[in-house]
C-alpha cells in the first residue's frame, strides 16, 4: 500500500446549458477537500471538448492522460429521460485501459427518482470497461430544492453518504493501487 494521496478525478457528466452537475459537483468536491486521503479534481466534459466520433484528438489525448493518472473516479450525473447523457458515455468510450482497475463512485441527480436509473445503466458500462463500482450511493431528488443559493444542503442523507463514498472509494483505491503499481490489469 502506498501512502500517496489518492488522485480522485469528479467527473461533471452533464455539458447541457442551464446545468445543475456544477452545483452537485462543486459541493462534493468541497467536502472531500476535508478528507486528506485525497488528492481532487475536477473533470468537467463541458470543456473537455471530446470529439463524438472518438478521433484521436489532442483533447481526447489530455483526457486519456488524465484518467490514467487518476486512482478512482466520482461520476456526478444526472437523469435524463431516464438515462444518463450522452457526453459521460462518450467520455468513458474516449478512454479504455486508462479506466481498468480504478474504483468509480456515483453522485446522481435528478427528479423524483434522483439520478438513480441513471447510476444503474452506468454500472453496467463501467464494468465493460473493467472499472470497481462501489456499492455506496450519494443521490439527490428534486436536486434543485435541495441546494441553497451558495450550493450548500443540509440533506444528511447526502452527507452521510458522501462520507461513505469517500471511505469505500479509498479502500478500493488503496487495495488496488498497490497491485498496479508493480503488475499490469489483465484486461
Amino acid at each position: 500500500m502506498t501512502t500517496d494521496r489518492i488522485r480522485l478525478e469528479v467527473v461533471v457528466g452533464s455539458v447541457r446549458s442551464g446545468r445543475f452537475g456544477p452545483v452537485v459537483a462543486d459541493w462534493f468536491v468541497r467536502l472531500a477537500q476535508d478528507d486528506p486521503r485525497f488528492e481532487i479534481s475536477l473533470l468537467d466534459l463541458a470543456v473537455a471538448d471530446l470529439p463524438a466520433d472518438h478521433t484521436d484528438s489532442p483533447q481526447a489525448q489530455r483526457f486519456r492522460s488524465r484518467v490514467d493518472a487518476a486512482d478512482a473516479f466520482v461520476f456526478v450525473t444526472p437523469e435524463y429521460n431516464h438515462g444518463y447523457p450522452a457526453a459521460l458515455k462518450n467520455a468513458v468510450d474516449t478512454a479504455k485501459e486508462e479506466w481498468r482497475g480504478k474504483p468509480v463512485g456515483f453522485v446522481s441527480y435528478g427528479g423524483l427518482s434522483g439520478g438513480l436509473r441513471a447510476t444503474e445503466q452506468l454500472r453496467q458500462v463501467v464494468a465493460e470497461v473493467h472499472m470497481v463500482s462501489v456499492r455506496q450511493t450519494v443521490s439527490f431528488h428534486r436536486a434543485r430544492k435541495r441546494f441553497d443559493a451558495d450550493g450548500h444542503t443540509d440533506d444528511g442523507a447526502a452527507i452521510d453518504g458522501h462520507a461513505r463514498l469517500l471511505e469505500q472509494l479509498a479502500w478500493w483505491a488503496d487495495a488496488v493501487r498497490g497491485v498496479r503499481s508493480h503488475r499490469p490489469y489483465p484486461g
